[in-house]
């Protein structure tokens, strides 16, 4: 099993007490829609009751969103962070919320366990060793026919907050988090024979959509 990413793990716990506040500032309204759009893309084929994994699910804004769209879905999120997932709990009025405690790259599943996989705005974060694995990961766990979305963020137009989208990627002590960010669909054709880009309406993210096997 790979060690947890121990620096990391107590940074987010101590960013969990200030995370909403923090994305609220940032993305405003813009975060409600670009969920909205992931959820609406998941799309599980006509099933009333997916199983659904969203992973490094944070304070679970997704997995909430996911659960109130599938009440008779199975919906869990993973986090490494023990913070990140207490503030998730507090959020769930259903109790239908399954939280996880675990690593990307070491996902506690059995094989083929989810219809949807889900991952927004994290992949980035990782180191590009870490998170290819964590692709093969959710590969592992997601059924045959089921989609792996991947939700990252678009390069920035505006000059005043590219500069400081580019501060972010510094700070974020991933020499490849940038590459990553630019980069096209080449790190997730190397794991998935399937692989669809689409935008979010705001165009500030770009959604990766992965399946198992070719249909």
């Amino acid at each position: 099993m790979l060690k947890l990413r121990t620096g990391r793990r107590i940074y987010y716990n101590v960013f969990s007490y200030v995370y909403d506040a923090f994305i609220h500032l940032h993305a405003r309204r813009d975060a409600g829609d670009t969920r909205n759009f992931l959820v609406e893309m998941a799309n599980p084929e006509g099933k009333s009751n997916p199983t659904i994994l969203d992973i490094c699910c944070g304070t679970g804004a997704v997995i909430v969103a996911f659960a109130n769209r599938y009440p008779e879905g199975v919906t869990v999120g993973c986090d490494f962070s023990r913070g990140m997932l207490d503030k998730a709990q507090n959020k769930q009025t259903s109790g239908k919320i399954i939280l996880i405690e675990g690593d990307a790259a070491t996902l506690p599943f059995a094989d083929e366990s989810f219809d949807i996989v889900t991952c927004s705005h994290a992949l980035y974060e990782l180191k590009r060793p870490t998170r290819q694995t964590a692709l093969q990961e959710m590969k592992r766990v997601i059924r045959s026919n089921g989609l792996v979305l991947l939700m990252e963020h678009e390069v920035p137009h505006h000059p005043l907050v590219k500069i400081l989208f580019n501060i972010r990627m510094m700070t974020m002590g991933s020499a490849d988090a940038m590459e990553f960010v630019k980069g096209g669909l080449d790190p997730f054709r190397r794991i998935f024979p399937d692989v669809s880009l689409y935008h979010s309406p705001t165009g500030k993210s770009k959604l990766i959509v992965c399946r198992k096997h070719r249909f």
